[in-house]
C-alpha cells in the first residue's frame, strides 16, 4: 500500500428480515463496480459517526427509517483498491420502519445467508459474506 492512497470510510448494513434473509442491492449503471451486489450503506461524512451515516443513507437509498440503537456492530472490511483503501464497518439491523424501495440501486434482493455467495459482490464485501453465513 502506498502512502498517497486515501482511506475511505464507508458504513454498511446487513438488513435481516423476519425470515432470516439479508437485503443486498445492485449497484446502478454509471457507478464504479456497476452491476455488482452490495450491502446497503454509503460514505461517512466528516464529523459523522458510522451509525448516523447509515441512518441517513438508509433513508436516502431505501426510504426506511432506522434508529442508531437498532444498529448492532457486526464486523468490518479493510480492502485496498487501486485508488483508495476502504474501511467498512458492517452492522446488523433487524428493525426498521417503512417499506424497502430501491431509490439509488438497479435492484434489491432478499437472500438467504447460504445463497449470498451466489451473487457477484465487490472484493471488500466478500469476506463479510462468509461471516454472515456462519453467524445467521
Amino acid at each position: 500500500m502506498t502512502a498517497d492512497r486515501p482511506i475511505v470510510l464507508v458504513a454498511a448494513v446487513a438488513l435481516v428480515d423476519a425470515d432470516g434473509r439479508v437485503l443486498i442491492a445492485q449497484r446502478p449503471p454509471g457507478k464504479s463496480m456497476a452491476g455488482l451486489w452490495e450491502f446497503p450503506g454509503g460514505k461517512v461524512h466528516a464529523g459523522e459517526s458510522p451509525e448516523r451515516a447509515l441512518v441517513r443513507e438508509l433513508r436516502e437509498e431505501l426510504g426506511i427509517d432506522v434508529t442508531e440503537s437498532c444498529l448492532g456492530a457486526f464486523s468490518f472490511a479493510s480492502h485496498a483498491y487501486p485508488d483508495f483503501h476502504l474501511l467498512m464497518p458492517l452492522y446488523l439491523c433487524r428493525k426498521w420502519k417503512g417499506i424497502v424501495v430501491p431509490h439509488h440501486h438497479s435492484a434489491l434482493k432478499w437472500v438467504r445467508p447460504m445463497q449470498l455467495a451466489d451473487y457477484e459482490m465487490p472484493p471488500a464485501d466478500k469476506p463479510l459474506v462468509a461471516m454472515l453465513r456462519d453467524f445467521l
